[in-house]
């Protein structure tokens, strides 16, 4: 009933920019923190940048002056702007979203089902 659906992934080249958006959609009371996770090949997810609903944000730090995460409250939609790409940031990335479905329910965790990025000359 609840789904967040990626897009903005694809190739570039180093250097390039690249935005990605994810939208939430279906039967959602209020959307908590979102952010944005990345799992290369053989790698751990990794926690890319998050978003607190009033504007609050985090990142990892090897994005930290390339990537800038940001939402729209009103359509429930987180955006990672990535700047400066490096083949090392190549992975696939997914869209996070801790949201409330009723006013009574507790906070569930949401993933999309992620995006492949790609940077390579």
């Amino acid at each position: 009933q609840v789904q967040l659906v990626e897009s903005g992934g694809g190739l570039v080249q180093p250097g390039g920019s690249l935005r990605l958006s994810c939208a939430a959609s279906g039967s959602i009371f209020s959307i908590d923190d979102m952010g944005w996770y990345r799992q290369a090949p053989g790698k751990q997810r990794e926690l890319v940048a998050a978003i607190t609903t009033g504007g609050a944000t985090n990142y990892a730090d090897s994005v930290k002056g390339r990537f800038t995460i940001s939402r729209d409250n009103a359509n429930n939609t987180v955006y990672l702007q990535m700047n400066s790409l490096r083949p090392e940031d190549t992975a696939v990335y997914y869209c996070n979203a801790n949201l409330y479905r009723t006013v009574l329910a507790g906070l569930i965790i949401y993933w999309g089902q992620g995006t492949q990025v790609t940077v390579s000359s």
